[in-house]
């Protein structure tokens, strides 16, 4: 079966890149940043608030940790559930120790349904950031934009509703966008997504709307990446986490600051024997001199100041 003649005819075609969202450029010849207090390493922490709804249909493109059962699964809705009952308060506790400032995915739906956590999140000083409606509410290329504008704008809303607090950042679920979502991110006063994976620092990225940035969220450092799709073990997963550190405190000295990025779901880090893991890993890399904790929002900001 032969491509039709217009499959390779599309806006932008040409030498390099096929889209104007982002200029190339190379990231050691970026202009060196500064962090507060002459830090080395930004530490962003993001865990993921998520609610799978137990009746969730199947789309085009599945969610991550999705359940793959005949209605009621029982054991994968309360695997995932662990979430909220347990794992995130395991991770206000370990924080709290060490005096992390997280930014938290956090789907509207647990806004809505979960005020206790919003409560400690607050109280924490912590970030909200937007991760869609609730896990069935899968972004996709081709999806009805209407659909997806509806998700994206009842998302930020009823987040910024619940929370109180001003949702400058999104991570998709699965990072999984349509051509039209940084569009509506920037419609809806969203300054930063995270679904882009190919740069160690934030950069512009161009919209209709002006420019969101993207942030380097990662997906290497991702404990359901790692441990439950690639089969690490826990100690292989802290000795990549010490290893990604080692190697940006030591271009810190010579290019400016860097940013270690770690992905958390509480229902998978939060259980007993995977948090002394995480615990290990925190005690390794806050145990060296120049390491700033730090939000999505304070990274961006810290970024834009000297751009």
């Amino acid at each position: 079966m032969s491509l039709p003649d217009d499959y390779l005819r599309y806006p932008i075609r040409g030498y390099g890149m096929d889209h104007d969202r982002y200029d190339w450029e190379i990231l050691f010849r970026k202009k060196p940043v500064t962090w507060p207090n002459d830090a080395r390493v930004a530490l962003w922490v993001t865990p993921l608030l998520q609610w799978f709804p137990m009746d969730m249909e199947r789309g085009p493109v599945p969610p991550p940790g999705g359940f793959n059962r005949p209605y009621p699964d029982y054991r994968n809705y309360s695997h995932r559930d662990y979430s909220l009952r347990v794992g995130i308060f395991r991770f206000f506790k370990l924080f709290d120790e060490f005096g992390i400032k997280a930014s938290v995915a956090v789907n509207s739906a647990v806004g809505e349904r979960y005020p206790i956590i919003v409560e400690e999140i607050n109280k924490r000083g912590w970030e909200v950031m937007a991760h869609g409606v609730h896990m069935g509410c899968m972004h996709y290329g081709g999806m009805d934009e209407k659909l997806e504008a509806g998700w994206v704008k009842g998302c930020v809303d009823s987040l910024r509703k619940t929370t109180g607090q001003p949702i400058r950042g999104w991570l998709s679920i699965g990072k999984s966008e349509s051509d039209n979502t940084p569009d509506l991110l920037a419609a809806n006063g969203i300054e930063y997504q995270c679904d882009w994976c190919n740069d160690d620092m934030p950069y512009p990225f161009r919209t209709k709307d002006g420019n969101l940035f993207a942030m380097p969220h990662t997906v290497e450092l991702d404990d359901r990446e790692v441990l439950l799709r690639f089969h690490h073990r826990e100690a292989e997963f802290v000795q990549q986490i010490k290893d990604q550190f080692d190697v940006l405190y030591a271009e810190a000295g010579q290019y400016g600051g860097r940013i270690l990025s770690i992905t958390l779901h509480p229902w998978v880090m939060g259980h007993p024997y995977r948090t002394r893991y995480l615990k290990e890993a925190l005690d390794y890399i806050l145990g060296h001199d120049g390491v700033w904790p730090a939000t999505g929002a304070e990274i961006l900001d810290t970024c834009k100041e000297q751009a």
